[in-house]
C-alpha cells in the first residue's frame, strides 16, 4: 500500500469536511449538480464511479476461476459469508439499531433510506481493495484472484435479486427497472470493458503494458473516489450539520458486521483445516464491501441527497482503518490459528 493509500482515511475525512462545508456555503450549486440526470442516473456521480470501478476491475483475471477447485474449502467459506451471511446480518443489524436502539436519534422520514444504504453496502463483496488486504496478511495470491473473479461473476446475476429481496423484507419498495439499470451500468458494462481492455493490454503476452496502465489509472481511481465523496457530502451538507450524530449512528452496524463476518470466516476456515494464507484473505473478502457499487446504486435508486447515499459513504469512511485492524488481528493470531492445523 502506497503512502497516499495508507492515509486514505485522512483524505476521506478531509473530503467529508470540505464537502459538508461547501454544501452549506453553496447549496444552490450542489442542487444544480444533483439535477443533472438521465434515466434517474446522476451523470456527474456516474462518471466518477466509472473512473473508480474500471481501473479496479482491470486487476481481475476472470481466467483465474479455473483454479477455484484448488482452494475449494476457503472459496466455500467466503461464498457462504458473502452471499448467505453478510447481507442478511446487515439487514438484521440495521433493523436492531436504526429501527429500535437509535430510532429517536434519526429523522423518521429517512430511516428506510438509511436501511437501504446499509443493505446495498453489504450486498456486494469487495473487488479491488482486498488485493491490498491479502498482500498485507501474506495471503495466497491465486486464492485471492480466483475468489474475487468468482464473486464478480456472481454479482452480475445475484446482486439485484438479493437487494430486492432484502429491501422487500425491510418493507422498502424499489423499482426493478432502476435496480436492473444500476446492475447494467455499474457491473455488466464496467466488467465487459475491463475484460476487453485487459485482453488487449495482454495481447502480446507481456504484462508490462497492463502494469503500466494500472500504475497510471490507480491515482485517477482514488481521485475519482475522493471527488465522489466531495459531491455526495456536498449534497448532504445541510442535513449533516443539523444532525451530526447520524454519521456515528450509521457506523455502528457497519463496524459490527465487519468484525462479525471476518471473525466467522476466519473461525470456519480454521475449523475446516484451511491454511492460514487462505484463511486470512477469506476473512478479509468476507468482511469488506464493494462500496463503489453501493454508492452508485444508492444514488440511482434514491437520489444524491438521500439517506441511502449517505449510509453508503459512511462505509467508505471506516473501510480502511477497520480493515487494517482486521489485517493486524489475522497476522497476530497466526500462531494460534496454525496450532489447530494438522502437520503444522
Amino acid at each position: 500500500m502506497g503512502t497516499f493509500e495508507r492515509y486514505l482515511t485522512l483524505w476521506v475525512g478531509l473530503c467529508i469536511v470540505a464537502g459538508t462545508t461547501l454544501g452549506n456555503l453553496f447549496p444552490d450549486t450542489f442542487a444544480v449538480l444533483g439535477r443533472i440526470e438521465l434515466a434517474k442516473v446522476n451523470l456527474p456521480v456516474a462518471a466518477l464511479i466509472w473512473l473508480m470501478i474500471i481501473p479496479m476491475l482491470l486487476k481481475v483475471d476472470f481466467g483465474a476461476m479455473r483454479d477455484v477447485g484448488t482452494h475449494w474449502r476457503g472459496i466455500g467459506v467466503t461464498l457462504f459469508i458473502n452471499w448467505a451471511v453478510k447481507p442478511f446480518s446487515m439487514a438484521l443489524l440495521g433493523w436492531i439499531f436504526l429501527r429500535h436502539i437509535f430510532v429517536d436519534w434519526l429523522p423518521a422520514d429517512q430511516i428506510d433510506s438509511y436501511m437501504a444504504g446499509l443493505i446495498l453496502l453489504a450486498a456486494a463483496p469487495c473487488t479491488a481493495m482486498v488485493f491490498v488486504w491479502s498482500n498485507l496478511c501474506r495471503g495466497d495470491a491465486n486464492f485471492t484472484l480466483s475468489q474475487v473473479a468468482l464473486n464478480d461473476a456472481i454479482m452480475v446475476v445475484a446482486f439485484a435479486p438479493l437487494v430486492a429481496l432484502l429491501l422487500g423484507l425491510s418493507s422498502i419498495t424499489v423499482p426493478w427497472d432502476t435496480l436492473a439499470l444500476s446492475v447494467g451500468l455499474y457491473i455488466l458494462v464496467p466488467v465487459a470493458l475491463a475484460v476487453v481492455l485487459r485482453r488487449w493490454l495482454l495481447a502480446d503476452g507481456d504484462t508490462a503494458r497492463l502494469d503500466a496502465t494500472l500504475a497510471r489509472l490507480g491515482p485517477i481511481s482514488l481521485v475519482a473516489l475522493l471527488a465522489t465523496l466531495l459531491l455526495l457530502f456536498g449534497f448532504q451538507g445541510q442535513q449533516i450539520i443539523e444532525k451530526p450524530a447520524i454519521i456515528a449512528t450509521l457506523a455502528v452496524p457497519i463496524l459490527i458486521q465487519v468484525y462479525f463476518n471476518s471473525g466467522l470466516a476466519y473461525l470456519l476456515n480454521r475449523r475446516l483445516g484451511v491454511a492460514h494464507c487462505v484463511a486470512g484473505p477469506s476473512a478479509l473478502i468476507g468482511a469488506s464491501n464493494f462500496f463503489e457499487l453501493a454508492v452508485a446504486t444508492a444514488v440511482a435508486l434514491f437520489g444524491v441527497q438521500s439517506g441511502a447515499a449517505l449510509a453508503t459513504v459512511v462505509g467508505v469512511l471506516i473501510e480502511v482503518p477497520v480493515m487494517l485492524s482486521v489485517v493486524k488481528i489475522v497476522n497476530r493470531s497466526r500462531c494460534w490459528y496454525e496450532r489447530a492445523l494438522p502437520g503444522v
